[in-house]
């Protein structure tokens, strides 16, 4: 079903610091991610989540909702007054991802399955 919300990401100042607060907040546990940059998986969540590093300016929540064509979804967002921040950008073996903005400045992610990604 397209715009089920499917992941959500904590962006954090001190991961560790982060880790120990919705760790002991909500039970969580963290699985770090082998990637090229520092990920950490909350185990066991609906739907799935993680925590990373912030980038300069960030705060909030990025909530990601499933679509079946990212490029189709992401020319709807702009033909409906949003914004693309970051255009379709691949996770290799798992899917796409867009970052965007609604017509109100809140950001969001669109998230397409698709095992065959590459980078």
């Amino acid at each position: 079903m397209a715009g089920k919300l499917v992941h959500f990401e904590i962006p954090s100042g001190d991961t560790g610091r982060a880790k120990e607060f919705w760790g002991s907040l909500f039970g969580w546990e963290f699985q770090s991610w082998d990637g090229p940059m520092e990920y950490h998986m909350i185990q066991g969540t609906e739907p799935g989540g993680g925590l990373m590093p912030a980038q300069p300016g960030q705060s909030g929540l990025t909530v990601y909702f499933d679509t079946d064509d990212i490029d189709a979804t992401a020319g709807q967002v702009e033909s409906l007054g949003g914004t693309i921040v970051m255009g379709k950008t691949p996770i290799p073996g798992m899917g796409f991802f867009a970052f965007c903005k609604d017509t109100e400045g809140n950001d969001f992610a669109l998230w397409q399955s698709d095992e065959s990604a590459s980078a």
